[in-house]
């Protein structure tokens, strides 16, 4: 079998790292490590050297929502509470490894800014007698390679010492000692609240402020209340008060979105909104061979869905880390080579982590920002990187695009028929 040529996935392995410095420097939290141990499939994962951009692939069943949704839990347990996170999904035992009896962990490693130390954050939790609860939570960064690591937060069971302030990098200041009133309350999102904890606020914030898209083309239709609002939802349910914020307050940014959706949709002319006697607002959409726009509800959901990701990916203030699954669906496969560009240039700003089948959208990237997950013989995930995997990179180099690489066979593992296997040729 011979690879096809052109496009992304031409370019060498060797190059990749200078064609990302190539991007402007971000000044947001980038999430450059992460550990999943006994969270459904994924009995224990490991991700290292975690790029700005992060696509993963693989077939049905091998565990991309699953990955997803960790970030989710982890933002509601935040906002909402351990306790209604675990309920959400079903309870502890539905979400603990099917046959182990260990605890759930979770831990990443992120830079809030460019060289600024690393800062790792750990979080396990269990069930007794009581329900869920958090074991052990902790958080710590060092200065250096070789720096001493110092503990900001160290808790068990609801108690523990929090440091106070910068100071705490050279211990010249002692650990104020906390004791939470519930078990399952996390130190971190109580004490995060407080300025007094720069870093662990900070954490917070950074974690809050995630968006894992839940978009709905249905829910999207909708006719909501009118006014402005800044920050779109999960479900995208307020596409159209974000796109009155857009013309209101940036209309430069919505000029943008609106330029870029054109070149996608041919005769798109115009988006606006009308207030209703009741006072909603009706999204219309016009085109240019007609004098009268149409309402969302009979817009195609692919227009709609590139229209909310555009709204997303473009917002003046966008999401740390944003998550986005199966960006193909309801688009046309040569809608998704633009797509795949933007989510590059969008990722100068926020970290993006999408979830694929696709190789149309998959041919547009390079090895080290695909990881492939599959199931093993007892059924956990794995994931690997192509840029790992023998004979890839000599692939690329002479034309290769990784996701024809992948639908053909050539990747050792993620085979799209098997959901495991080996290469084909």
């Amino acid at each position: 079998m011979t690879p096809i040529i052109g496009g992304r996935g031409t370019t060498s392995p060797d190059l990749t790292k200078e064609l990302l410095k190539n991007l402007p420097l971000h000044t947001e939290p980038r999430i450059e490590y992460l550990r999943i141990k006994n969270y459904r499939a994924l009995r224990n994962i490991k991700l290292k050297r975690i790029t700005p951009l992060s696509t993963f692939l693989g077939p049905n069943g091998s565990g991309k929502s699953t990955l997803l949704d960790v970030l989710a839990f982890l933002t509601e347990c935040f906002t909402d509470g351990l306790r209604h996170a675990c309920e959400k999904r079903g309870g502890f035992k539905e979400l603990r490894t099917r046959g182990y009896d260990e605890l759930i962990e979770f831990e990443f490693k992120y830079r809030e800014k460019p060289h600024t130390p690393i800062i790792t954050y750990h979080l396990s939790i269990g069930e007794g007698t009581k329900g869920v609860y958090v074991d052990s939570e902790w958080m710590q960064w060092r200065r250096g390679s070789r720096g001493k690591a110092v503990r900001l937060l160290d808790f068990q069971q609801g108690a523990g010492r929090v440091f106070d302030g910068e100071k705490s990098a050279n211990e010249e200041m002692p650990p104020d000692e906390q004791f939470l009133d519930d078990a399952s309350t996390l130190a971190a999102s109580t004490l995060g609240q407080l300025t007094r904890y720069p870093r662990i606020n900070a954490l917070r914030r950074f974690i809050t402020g995630w968006h894992l898209s839940e978009f709905s083309a249905d829910v999207v239709r909708g006719v909501p209340l009118a006014g402005p609002q800044y920050h779109l939802s999960r479900t995208g349910d307020n596409l159209p008060n974000v796109i009155q914020y857009l013309e209101e307050q940036h209309p430069r940014r919505m000029q943008k979105i609106l330029s870029i959706l054109s070149t996608q949709v041919p005769h798109l002319e115009k988006i606006d909104n009308e207030l209703t006697t009741d006072g909603r607002l009706l999204l219309k959409i016009k085109d240019l061979p007609f004098k009268q726009p149409i309402l969302a509800k009979y817009v195609s959901d692919g227009t709609l869905k590139v229209l909310t990701y555009l709204t997303l990916l473009y917002a003046p203030e966008p999401p740390d880390l944003i998550g986005i699954e199966e960006p193909e669906n309801y688009l046309h496969p040569r809608l998704l080579t633009r797509l795949a560009e933007e989510c590059r240039e969008a990722s100068a700003f926020s970290q993006l982590m999408i979830t694929t089948h696709s190789p149309y959208f998959v041919d547009e990237l390079y090895a080290d920002e695909v990881r492939v997950m599959y199931r093993d013989e007892e059924g956990f995930t794995v994931c690997k990187r192509p840029a790992d995997m023998r004979g890839i990179n000599e692939l690329m180099e002479t034309g290769g695009k990784l996701g024809h690489l992948w639908m053909e066979g050539f990747f050792d593992c993620g085979d799209p028929l098997t959901n495991a296997g080996g290469p084909k040729g």
